[in-house]
């Protein structure tokens, strides 16, 4: 997926300007992974055991993991898909049926937990903080 869809995707980027974050699965980090992500990224790879190591506790920090994927995965299960096409077709739907407003809650949330982090210092969140 790497080599034959990312990459050739991250043509229409200046990858100078891109940093790549991925979490410390070890099946992320395989080190046939990591020199392509590395060869790209360079020094802009997060990750595990990378120059810039994967946040502790990141889920609070990635709109994507504490938000979007449950979300998306909730609705394009919730049908029980039985076959591949019809995975792939409710993923399709799923993503096209999100709207703006949506991301822009999103995104004010983010910077609401970015603000609690910096005022305490990095410290774990003691909640779950998510306003929808």
């Amino acid at each position: 997926m790497i080599t034959n869809f990312f990459i050739p995707e991250l043509n229409n980027y200046d990858v100078q300007e891109l940093w790549f974050q991925q979490d410390g699965a070890t099946c992320h980090t395989a080190r046939a992974t990591i020199y392509l992500l590395k060869d790209t990224f360079g020094d802009r790879l997060i990750s595990r055991f990378r120059p810039v190591n994967w946040p502790p506790r990141s889920c609070d920090l990635t709109p994507l993991d504490y938000l979007l994927w449950g979300y998306v995965k909730s609705l394009v299960y919730a049908d029980k898909p039985q076959t591949l096409d019809h995975l792939e077709d409710n993923i399709r739907r799923v993503i096209a049926d999100i709207r703006p407003q949506m991301l822009e809650k999103v995104i004010e949330n983010w910077t609401s937990r970015l603000d609690y982090i910096r005022a305490s210092r990095g410290s774990q969140m003691p909640e779950i903080i998510l306003k929808m």
